[in-house]
């Protein structure tokens, strides 16, 4: 009977984010030992379920250790991240002798002293097992891939959707690869091939629609076992940050190499074209004023999104809806715990004068301060993701808020809007508006565009600004589009 050992350890770091990553941010996102998540999947703990179910029904033998995913802030602090490492480490250990590791992992986790932190699981647990016993990672697209992630790691599966709906698909189809690896029926080699640029790339639109579709295509034949986009992580101020290719073949090393550079290639003379359509926040709000439809228009506060270490409570957009006297408007989410226990502390129906939003800095903007009524209170709430993706993300307590013309979802929780839970799950139907704004970059897409008249990406200011000018790096690598035009040339 084979034995196989899993885990999770993961969380996307911004950098330039002024929140820190402890361990109480793990606990309140994502903190399980043994499976002790139960029915509430969490969304990085998804492939160890996969994983779980796929081999005991070969009636293998499942060791199943850590479980700890943080929502996106800045660095993870050090004796944090060093412990959760060590007790994945301490776990493997005990379940010596095994015949494969699973590893779920972010791809973009810094801590202080780690600029890579996969890099540095990956070689730990090398260490333990050996050279020769197979390791498969599956990484978030938004990862920048290290060296020793390439030398320690047998197979990467990344995901390749954004919005990630397909978490639980790519941790079978990573099964599917190592299955054959411990089976001793093929012999996964891997190579990569840094593309030298940053951005962001939606794969709910062309061109990276159809690349997508091509290298789910190629997959399987010829001798192909897996093709990854790495979009990499821009907000992450690291030597490794960059986008890259990775493909993984049977036995083939030069195949491997050759494939991953002339999709590289590829990818990289669609720079101009994959990059979102971003409007100012003027422009915006001369959109919204402009606005008809009877559907909704869909606004997406890219630079506040908490999935890509934001605080959720910049008040740019809310306060240009409140100034322009927009009726009908509805936002989610602000996370701001004091303004949610205030609202408790009234109750549904009443009426209270509040400071929301501002708490974290100029990136944050100045507070509103404004008379809101409480609308709709709820403890404890858990929000689905998008789409067709399987798991929960929890907020925490949350309020309705009425403010004039908008009504404003408050959680004490950060998270980001993944789903129309964020407002249903408060008594209010987005449909129905005449704007809805979702502190999102994207993962909204999922569950917002089949109820919008368009959806406008909003480059308001905030931690995740997508102007990449404007970003103070200092270790990550500028001689890279769009710094330079080509830097193959």
């Amino acid at each position: 009977m084979k034995k196989i050992f899993t885990a999770c350890l993961g969380t996307e770091t911004n950098t330039f984010a002024s929140i820190p990553t402890g361990h109480g941010l793990f606990e309140e996102t994502c903190l399980f030992r043994k499976g002790s998540y139960g029915d509430k999947v969490p969304m990085f703990g998804a492939p160890l379920a996969v994983w779980r179910a796929r081999s005991e029904a070969k009636g293998w033998q499942v060791v199943e250790s850590l479980c700890a995913f943080a929502q996106p802030a800045g660095k993870t602090v050090k004796k944090v991240y060093e412990a959760f490492r060590d007790e994945i480490v301490t776990d493997l250990k005990a379940a010596m002798p095994v015949d494969a590791v699973f590893l779920s992992m972010h791809g973009a986790m810094v801590a202080e002293g780690y600029d890579d932190c996969e890099s540095d699981l990956l070689a730990h647990v090398r260490k333990v097992v050996g050279p020769d016993v197979p390791v498969g990672v599956e990484l978030d697209l938004h990862c920048n891939i290290g060296e020793g992630t390439m030398r320690d790691a047998t197979v990467l599966v990344l995901f390749k959707e954004y919005p990630h709906v397909d978490v639980s698909d790519r941790a079978e189809d990573l099964f599917n690869v190592m299955e054959g690896a411990i089976e001793g029926r093929t012999k996964p080699v891997m190579a990569t091939w840094d593309c030298r640029m940053i951005g962001v790339f939606h794969t709910t639109r062309e061109p990276m629609r159809g690349f997508v579709d091509k290298l789910m295509a190629m997959e399987g034949k010829d001798g192909v076992l897996s093709l990854s986009v790495a979009h990499g992580f821009p907000w992450s101020d690291i030597k490794e940050m960059s986008s890259r290719i990775i493909a993984v073949t049977d036995g083939d090393k030069a195949k491997a190499e050759k494939i991953a550079r002339e999709l590289g290639q590829e990818f990289f003379a669609m720079r101009q074209a994959t990059q979102p359509p971003y409007v100012t926040l003027d422009a915006a709000m001369a959109r919204v004023s402009s606005h008809n439809l009877p559907k909704p228009m869909v606004l997406a506060d890219v630079s506040d999104n908490a999935g890509g270490g934001a605080a959720s409570d910049s008040t740019f957009v809310l306060k240009a809806l409140l100034d322009g006297k927009v009726k009908d408007a509805a936002v989610a989410m602000f996370w701001d715990p004091g303004a949610v226990k205030l609202a408790f502390e009234v109750g549904e129906g009443a009426e209270l004068d509040i400071r929301l939003g501002g708490k974290l800095g100029p990136q944050s903007g100045a507070p509103v301060d404004a008379r809101a009524k409480v609308l709709k209170l709820e403890k404890n709430v858990f929000i689905q993701f998008g789409g067709a993706r399987k798991g929960t993300s929890p907020i925490g307590d949350a309020a309705a808020l009425q403010i004039e013309g908008v009504t404003v979802i408050v959680n004490s929780t950060r998270s980001q809007c993944h789903s129309l839970d964020c407002f249903t799950k408060l008594g209010i139907d987005p449909s129905t508006k005449k704007v809805v704004v979702v502190k999102s970059m994207q993962h909204f897409h999922a569950a917002y565009a089949p109820i919008a008249s368009e959806v406008v990406y909003v480059a308001a200011p905030g931690a995740l600004v997508p102007d990449w000018s404007l970003l103070p790096y200092t270790k990550a690598d500028k001689t890279q589009w769009p710094f330079v035009a080509n830097p193959h040339a």
